[in-house]
């Protein structure tokens, strides 16, 4: 299929509209992120980095400075209260173990996913691993509201930290595989994963800046939902899009995207929860 003419009709526009990632810097109570940053020598095909922050509109970021505006920091709340909150058979809560509270997961977030036991593990794996395992309590639903809300809060204590995902041995099929993914063209539209973040970041597709599809401010505020959106959720959205039948959230093909996309990223700083359109 030649994509040409569609990518004229999809990308109409840019020309006038679209603009490069802007130079902003966003800093949070005081702390400057890094936003962008030389590419981790694995990638291939681009030289510099950019978190999606720097691709969306001021008023967007501008939510994102701040965290009494930042709307996910409702939900940071409730992950705090979920994390307090005594469930299962066991009669524990996530506290009765992590006595020093979410704190003890700095660092965490920015190492995701990785290899545990031969398992490629995701941030959702473990929080509904040790939910069932030692508090005797019932999975939370992957991208439903309880689940993002943890995610949330225990990615909250590595913002500020540069993502350092290892791809190297355990995780090296998995890392193979997930490239793989990213650049298999899908659907009815034969797009890649690359074909946007890759070939065309910094352009408009409809009313949408295309970033290069870094995933170190996940789970997202977006506010087209008006919610909190896992990675999985989002890969699945960018699959349905190119009218292909889409792999489940928390399958292994997610899982190893998600570990390739994640280090993609190696170096740009955790922002979650960040904010984005």
């Amino acid at each position: 299929m030649n994509l040409k003419p569609w990518m004229t009709a999809a990308f109409i526009g840019m020309a006038g509209a679209a603009c490069a990632q802007d130079d902003s810097t966003l800093s949070i109570d005081g702390e400057v992120f890094v936003t962008e940053t030389k590419a981790p020598e694995h990638l291939e095909n681009i030289s510099t980095i950019y978190s999606g922050w720097r691709f969306r509109t001021p008023e967007t970021q501008a939510l994102q400075i701040d965290d009494f505006d930042n709307p996910a920091m409702i939900f940071v709340d409730q992950g705090m209260d979920l994390f307090n909150a005594v469930d299962g058979t066991e009669g524990k809560s996530c506290a009765s173990c992590h006595t020093d509270g979410p704190e003890e997961f700095a660092g965490l977030h920015a190492q995701m996913p990785k290899v545990v036991d031969g398992k490629l593990m995701v941030m959702e794996d473990l929080i509904n691993t040790h939910r069932q395992d030692v508090m005797g309590a019932e999975p939370l639903k992957w991208s439903g509201a309880d689940m993002q809300a943890m995610v949330a809060l225990i990615g909250l204590q590595s913002r500020g930290m540069p993502m350092d995902v290892a791809i190297d041995g355990d995780a090296a099929p998995y890392w193979e595989k997930g490239k793989e993914i990213y650049y298999t063209r899908y659907g009815q539209l034969e797009l890649s994963c690359s074909n946007c973040h890759e070939d065309n970041y910094g352009n408009m597709i409809r009313a949408d800046h295309l970033s290069q599809g870094m995933i170190n401010g996940f789970p997202t505020y977006r506010l087209k939902q008006a919610k909190l959106i896992s990675r999985h959720n989002r890969f699945r959205g960018c699959i349905r899009d190119t009218r292909a039948e889409t792999f489940a959230e928390g399958s292994d093909e997610f899982k190893a995207l998600e570990l390739y996309v994640a280090s993609r990223a190696n170096g740009l700083d955790i922002e979650t929860p960040a904010v984005r359109q």
